[in-house]
């Protein structure tokens, strides 16, 4: 379902300059009224998705090869579980969950913050047996 998504998403993501203002998040709040909020667990796993599909666009352009671990498939297997998972325990559209998860690539690369949480999703990555 998300595996279109995976690589392509982060075109945004990689070429936007870091003076560009950081996107804001998607519309999940707004699709959902009336619902619980997202948990942190949740947020962690969209914030991971999105750092997994950088790092593996950095590596598959022969980029952070050293630095990360081989990242695409795995990744690209945690990305695809945790946002279908999101999307059902939320009831969210594909639509939806694809602006959360552009959204968040595009803020993770704008800060930086990528390499800097990268070490949790890894820890994340493997506590879901990936």
């Amino acid at each position: 379902m998300f595996e279109s998504l995976f690589l392509p998403l982060i075109a945004l993501g990689l070429h936007a300059s870091p003076s560009t203002p950081a996107p804001p998040r998607g519309d999940m709040e707004a699709q959902r009224s009336g619902q619980a909020p997202i948990s942190e667990e949740n947020r962690a796993a969209l914030r991971c998705s999105a750092a997994f599909a950088l790092v593996g666009a950095r590596q598959a352009q022969g980029e952070g090869t050293k630095q990360w671990p081989e990242i695409q498939e795995r990744g690209r297997e945690f990305f695809v579980v945790a946002l279908a998972g999101i999307m059902d325990e939320h009831k969210l559209d594909r639509a939806a969950i694809e602006r959360e998860v552009r959204a968040e690539a595009q803020r993770l690369n704008q800060t930086g913050e990528v390499d800097k949480i990268m070490p949790a999703c890894l820890l994340m990555l493997q506590a879901a047996g990936l």
